[in-house]
């Protein structure tokens, strides 16, 4: 490389350094608001997730347990709702929303679907987001089963296939099992039968096959008449 050749590149590097420094020269106050703009929303992020979200995921945590523990003994109506000592779900969401953890909205849409309010039930089921497949899928059963509580087996039918679709184990079963038995109700026996033989071929193991044959039997004598 020439004399030359190092001279026009020095030359450049040094009116870009110029350019620059120019730059933040003229904009020297406005660059130091938003840098200490960014650093107080820093600050103010660790400072809420700290002293503010984590105390509050605590003591949310902290009332589940009495709800939960209601909830396992079938005592649906208090672990949705408390009992004065105690809160129940729907109070643990409308104070910390989802920082109980996001089975709180199936909890209490399940507890809601015991209680045969169907239309709650399906709200709270549709606001739970959880990643795990089992719960997912007892969730969006949950659903189902709540649209066939008002009668909307059509609506139904599709939730009971869509959680037989992601809970690919012994579960699925138990939920092409209510998608038969709702297609049945809706006169749709090939699809019924559909249903009833996946569960024969796919999942001879499971507590639905033992008797599976009998929801064979008849399907295929209701399709014939």
């Amino acid at each position: 490389m020439s004399k030359e050749t190092n001279t026009e590149k020095n030359t450049a590097v040094a009116e870009a350094v110029s350019k620059t420094e120019i730059f933040f020269s003229s904009n020297k106050k406005a660059i130091l608001i938003t840098i200490s703009v960014i650093i107080i929303a820093c600050a103010g992020i660790f400072l809420y997730h700290r002293f503010g979200y984590v105390p509050a995921r605590q003591e949310a945590l902290g009332q589940m347990f009495p709800a939960e523990a209601n909830f396992r003994n079938g005592e649906y109506e208090i672990a949705l709702n408390g009992d004065g000592n105690v809160l129940g779900f729907t109070q643990i969401i409308d104070q910390y929303g989802s920082k109980a953890g996001k089975a709180v909205y199936l909890y209490a849409g399940i507890c809601e679907l015991n209680l045969g309010n169907w239309n709650e039930a399906i709200d709270y089921l549709k606001s739970y987001n959880g990643r795990d497949k089992i719960l997912k899928a007892r969730a969006i059963a949950c659903i189902g089963d709540a649209h066939a509580g008002l009668a909307e087996y059509a609506e139904a039918v599709k939730y009971f296939e869509k959680a037989a679709s992601v809970a690919y184990n012994a579960f699925a079963a138990t939920y092409l099992l209510k998608a038969g038995v709702t297609y049945e109700a809706l006169g749709d026996y090939a699809a019924a039968l559909k249903a009833y033989n996946v569960i024969k071929n796919d999942y001879p193991m499971s507590m639905e096959a033992m008797d599976i044959d009998k929801y064979i039997s008849r399907a295929e004598i209701n399709s014939q008449k």
